[in-house]
């Protein structure tokens, strides 16, 4: 077994492109691209960087999926169904829980660690 490094100003891995759905998008129509370096041998634990332009779209998370993510540039904000809102800047990390719905909103360019774990429910 290896430790992977996850170096954000050097990537290792080619990034993945893609843009929020229409019917999820609210704001903008941000580019965001995903550098996974790691994925476990069940497949159920990814890590990596994510970066996307600022813009907003709702948000729905598996039953099984957590997350924990680290901003390192920039300025999220999330809003769960229920209102309550979550301002992420650079420097603070986050947990995301199982079956999260709600918004993310990139208030500024962000750039992020994240660590997501997917159970089988």
């Amino acid at each position: 077994m290896q430790i992977t490094l996850i170096d954000p100003h050097q990537m290792a891995v080619e990034g993945e492109t893609d843009y929020p759905t229409e019917a999820r998008r609210l704001e903008g129509n941000p580019k965001r691209q995903t550098f996974n370096h790691y994925t476990n041998a069940r497949e159920d634990v990814f890590a990596g960087v994510w970066t996307t332009e600022a813009g907003s779209w709702k948000v729905v998370c598996d039953p099984g999926e957590e997350e924990l993510f680290t901003i390192i540039e920039g300025h999220a904000r999330m809003v769960d169904e229920d209102g309550k809102v979550t301002d992420i800047h650079a420097g603070q990390s986050a947990v995301v829980p199982c079956g999260f719905k709600g918004v993310f909103e990139a208030v500024t360019p962000v750039q992020k660690f994240y660590m997501i774990i997917n159970r089988a429910v």
